[in-house]
Parts: C-alpha cells; structure tokens; sequence
C-alpha cells in the first residue's frame, strides 16, 4: 500500500527543487496511483497544499526551535519538519504524536541517523510547547507579525502595507488562506447550469450557483477531478474563476468580430470570448509557448468553438502588416500572480522582490505594441490577476499619456449589475477579501481616429 505522506513528501521535495506547480504534480501522481484510496488521496492533497500554504509560518517555528542555522537545514529535511509541524498545528484529526511518528518513520527511508535524531528532537520539543511560542509584535512590527502569522513573504506584506495599510493587508493575506471554491463556467452553447449541477450531482460533485455570475457554478472541496467528469469531457464547463470571467465582459466581443486574444496561454479566455460571439467571428490567440496553444487547440474544439486560430510567437515581433487589425485586442499580461494566492499558494514564494518592477516594464511595452492592432472604433482591454498598483494603474497611466489616440472608458457599465461595485476609479479590480473571487484588474480604452481635440 502505498503511503500518502510519502507522495506527498515527494511531491513537496519535487517543487523545491524544480519550481513546480503544485496542482499538475498532484495530478501526475494522482493518475500514476490510480488505486489510491480516497481518504488517501485526500490526505496527500492536503498536505501538499496545506504545507505550500502556510510555509512560511511553518518555517518560522523550525528556525524559532533549531540550534542549526536556517541556510544550513537542507532542503530535504525543512520539508520534513514542515510536514511533522503542519500535522501537529492544523490536522486536528492527527494526533500530534501520530504525526511525528509518522515524520520520523519518512526520515528513516531517505535520511541518516543524526538527522533523523534532530528531526525527531525538533518535532517534539514543538508538541511540548503547543501554542507557547513568543510570536511578533502586531503593534511594534506589524509587517512582521503578518508575514508570520499568515505566512506571506515581508518583503510583499510590506509593498501591502504601503499600499492599501495594515488592517487591508492582513484582510487579504487572510483572505488567501482560505480555500478557493473550483468555479465553473457552463457553456450556453451546449446546456445550462441546472442540468450541469444535476450532472456532477451524479458523479458526487454538489455545487451551488454562484452569487455573481448566472452562466457559473461553485464547488467547494470537490471529492473528484473535474476534468475526469463527464460534463468537463463534453465541453460544457470550463474551470475559471468569476473574476477571470468578468475580464470577457469587460471586453464584450460581439459576434462577427476580430478578437485578439495576446499572452492568451492555454486559452480559458480565449475560449470565453468565443463563447460569447456565439462562435462567429475569429479569435486570433497569440501566444510564445507552442505547447500552451496545443492545449488551447484541444480545449477549444473539446467546446466545440471552431473560430479559434492559434499563432506560437513573441509578440512584440507582430506587426499589423502581418496578421492585420481588430475590432478588440485583449492583453492578458503576464504579472506576479498575487491576485490567485488562495489558488497558487507557491506563487508567493516563487516570486522575488523586484519581480514587480521588473514585469512591469514588460507590462508597458506590451501593452503599447498590442494598441497597434487596433482598429479605428476598437477596443483595447489590458488585465492582469495581480493586486499591486506598479502592474496595474501604473501600466494603464502609462499607456494614457503614450497615446493620444486611446481613450479611458469606464468598465462599470460592461459588467454585471452586481459586479459594479468592483470598480477603482474607470477601472475593474477585484479582492478576494471584498468580493470572494480572485484579485483581478482590467482597464479599458477605445481607439479615436486622429487626437483628441484641445478643450
């Protein structure tokens, strides 16, 4: 019988040491160990994500308790006491006893002796402290005591802090800790959300209608792969969260229109937007990694969306000569990722501190170039699924003062009447904290012929 602990210490070793996400490694595992039982199969998802989650917190207690410098502790045994203290602090239903056996047992099959003596040592002096531990000062070192407290790197709880303030910053990182539902996205084109709820029903997957979005549905901890059920195989859901959603209906693409879809990665947009040209019209998805655009190709015609074409290539190498001009141009630009923390919890510890600056200059001159494709009368949507204002506003007040031809139009009125209060300013941003969806900015610009006049 194959011990669940184990893949999942392997799998945690794994994304150390290659920078892997987390939930294909969970699938590759998962469909290697086909026979693995539920409960087991469970157990290896949540220490997976739990451990990832929360590592920072996790980290903090090894180096509050260890005689051996952090730089020192190799990788392999952190990851071990991660484990032994994830199971003692946040799985009630382990004991905390069980679950150092359970660590050391592991450390015996790949470590040596003295190791596993300090593993063992580490581990039990935190059982015997329980919940003594002298953490940071909220009120001397508030940045501090949230990066503990909620496991968020400093250097972005910081960034936070100065953005948007100290009780909206540990909102968030709270925010992200909690659970994401797996939001669905139902394919008018082929049924509706009530015979998609009755379907996964069937397959012991309950869902729930979701607050904002009448074409979406909610799973909260589905006990399945959705991708291995027979709605997902038929096309008539697609997994993307509201906010993802909403950035289509920023860009209302109507049908009969040219639409292009850039950094367009494995096309759940792209092939929302087709969706609701009610597949008329193309969709030109741009994007460098052929290998994304070969999933995007099998995603689309699992939909049955047939105005999809694909283009492996840097954008920034396009030019309008060569594929011509559009009704709209869609820019989902790369970023950091932090609005999608609760969904990719590595994402922040993957990411460094001048990441930020760094994809922003990116950020500008993609967004500059892709204004080019413009038709006279088009529509340009910039988005991103990042919280931080150097990705967001910065980029789009950039873009303002490049180009006289482009005009700010307020998104407010494209979006659901629910959704209208996810405004900042003329533009779209979203909190998982506020609204319970990801953290998402869209802006939106209409192309004039000519500049505008002087008032």
């Amino acid at each position: 019988m194959v011990n669940p602990r184990i893949l999942a210490y392997q799998i945690l070793l794994h994304i150390e040491q290659k920078a892997s996400h987390p939930d294909r490694m969970i699938r590759t595992v998962l469909e290697r160990h086909s026979g693995l039982e539920e409960r087991d199969r469970a157990l290896m998802t949540e220490l997976v994500y739990g451990i990832v989650r929360w590592q920072g917190r996790l980290d903090w207690h090894i180096d509050a308790l260890s005689r051996t410098k952090p730089d020192k502790i190799a990788p392999s045994v952190r990851i071990l006491l991660r484990m032994g203290l994830y199971q003692v602090f946040f799985l009630d239903r382990v004991p905390a006893h069980a679950a150092v056996n359970e660590t050391v047992n592991i450390a015996k099959t790949c470590q040596p002796p003295h190791l596993i003596r300090f593993i063992n040592g580490l581990l039990r002096e935190a059982v015997r402290r329980g919940s003594n531990w002298n953490r940071p000062d909220p009120l001397k070192d508030p940045a501090l005591h949230i990066s503990v407290t909620t496991a968020h790197p400093l250097w972005l709880v910081q960034k936070c802090i100065a953005q948007m303030g100290v009780e909206e910053t540990l909102a968030f990182c709270e925010a992200n800790n909690r659970v994401a539902p797996a939001v669905l996205r139902v394919n008018f084109m082929k049924t509706d959300p009530e015979r998609v709820a009755a379907s996964l029903h069937a397959e012991a997957i309950e869902t729930e209608p979701s607050p904002l979005l009448p074409l979406a549905l909610r799973a909260h901890a589905p006990r399945k792969d959705i991708t291995r059920t027979e709605a997902f195989r038929n096309g008539e859901i697609q997994t993307q969260d509201e906010a993802s959603q909403l950035v289509a209906h920023i860009l209302s693409p109507q049908p009969g229109e040219r639409v292009l879809d850039l950094c367009a990665g494995f096309g759940v947009k792209s092939s929302h937007i087709a969706m609701l040209m009610g597949n008329e019209g193309e969709v030109l998805s741009v994007d460098k990694s052929a290998w994304k655009l070969e999933e995007l190709s099998l995603n689309s015609e699992r939909q049955s969306l047939g105005i999809i074409r694909t283009l492996a290539g840097d954008i920034l190498q396009l030019r309008p000569e060569t594929i011509g001009l559009f009704d709209r141009v869609l820019l989902d630009a790369p970023c950091t990722g932090f609005g999608t923390i609760r969904r990719n919890p590595d994402i922040k510890w993957r990411r460094h501190i001048k990441d930020p600056y760094r994809v922003s200059q990116l950020q500008k001159e993609l967004l500059a170039h892709s204004a080019s494709f413009l038709k006279n009368g088009g529509t340009l949507v910039y988005a991103t699924c990042s919280i931080l204002r150097d990705e967001d506003e910065s980029v789009a007040q950039h873009l303002n003062e490049l180009d006289s031809e482009l005009v700010v139009e307020d998104v407010a009125d494209r979006l659901p009447e629910n959704c209208r209060t996810m405004v900042s300013g003329p533009y779209f941003r979203s909190w998982p904290q506020h609204h319970g969806i990801d953290g998402f900015f869209a802006a939106r610009w209409k192309k004039v012929q000519g500049p505008l006049p002087q008032l």
